[in-house]
């Protein structure tokens, strides 16, 4: 049996659809299964064990003649079970065209009146995204979502042994501050705050992408004295973060990628949701978690499914009046 999934979005869905390969895998073993992905986030699935081969489709040199080269190599496979979780019209292209002898997907993409089967996708109704990804294979597996797994090889666990080792004595914890959303993020001097109060005994480490250094070096400058924080945004490449993440006694993170990272190395999590709210069905799924948020109903919230570059109102109180003490408390 060859299968193919398709989740062309961004790192944290990802990491989510690959509770599909989990449950696939375990039902059909024998089964040939490849990803479909855009160009940038194949470092997920670096070595992946249950992966024949993973496509990836590059959207910035030249997208379309691309996307096409891709649909040449899908069609040549002929694949029996393709599984897009993706809802826009480009992989709903892919799929429409793909010659696979069954293609399942969300209702909500344009071309899915031209897949086998296809399913609702309802937000705001507490089901989980991982659930909601299970209802395109329920069929071939069975009602219950896999928890989503990343498999970091060795060349990531080397990198993060000498910062774990030097856990040994103090533990840490490992703190992601930014989102690509302004108001998805906790405020900055709300994590200066939160840091100045963190036990001396911790380690902190600071996560996030290059483009993230400057923040965190700004949030360490803040934190007095500062010689327990490390910076190290822009230095791990995802799958270190993850491992690092792993063994860590608590992880702060934003509703974004880092969330997902943690539930993916079933790595403890304290997730802190600003402007968008946990009914979206983005929770963590780690066996230890805890979901923060502001405490009062605020009419404005949530103010999108994606968050904003800033607050719509202006007092972005859905992160200023989150409580510093419920992610302390995790600590004591």
């Amino acid at each position: 049996m060859q299968i193919l999934i398709i989740q062309t979005a961004f790192i944290g869905d990802v990491i989510l659809a690959t509770a599909l390969i989990e449950k696939l895998k375990a039902y059909h073993p024998d089964a040939k299964i490849d990803f479909l992905l855009r160009k940038g986030n194949e470092i997920l699935l670096d070595a992946h064990p249950h992966l024949r081969e993973v496509l990836v489709w590059d959207k910035q040199g030249g997208k379309w003649r691309n996307l096409f080269r891709l649909l040449a190599s899908i069609r040549k496979v002929r694949y029996d079970l393709l599984v897009n979780v993706q809802r826009f019209a480009s992989s709903g292209l892919l799929t429409a065209f793909s010659r696979a002898k069954v293609k399942v997907g969300f209702a909500k993409n344009p071309f899915s009146r031209f897949f086998t089967h296809s399913y609702p996708h309802v937000i705001d109704n507490g089901t989980h995204e991982t659930a909601r990804n299970q209802q395109l294979i329920a069929a071939w597996t069975d009602a219950l979502p896999a928890r989503p797994r990343l498999y970091p090889p060795i060349k990531y666990q080397e990198q993060v042994k000498k910062l774990q080792g030097k856990a040994l004595a103090n533990p840490y914890i490992c703190v992601a501050p930014t989102s690509v959303w302004f108001t998805k993020q906790w405020a900055e001097d709300k994590w200066i705050a939160f840091l100045k109060q963190v036990p001396a005994k911790y380690i902190v480490y600071l996560l996030g992408a290059p483009t993230d250094t400057a923040v965190c070096e700004r949030i360490k400058e803040q934190v007095v004295p500062s010689s327990n924080i490390i910076n190290l945004a822009g230095k791990l490449p995802l799958l270190a973060s993850a491992y690092l993440m792993q063994g860590a006694k608590m992880n702060y993170v934003n509703d974004s990628a880092p969330m997902h990272l943690a539930s993916a190395m079933n790595a403890p999590t304290c997730a802190i949701f600003c402007s968008t709210v946990p009914s979206f069905g983005y929770t963590p799924l780690a066996d230890i978690n805890k979901v923060v948020q502001v405490q009062e109903d605020l009419p404005c919230r949530p103010c999108g499914l994606h968050g904003h570059k800033a607050c719509p109102e202006k007092h972005f109180k859905c992160a200023q009046n989150i409580a510093i003490q419920e992610l302390l408390d995790l600590l004591m």
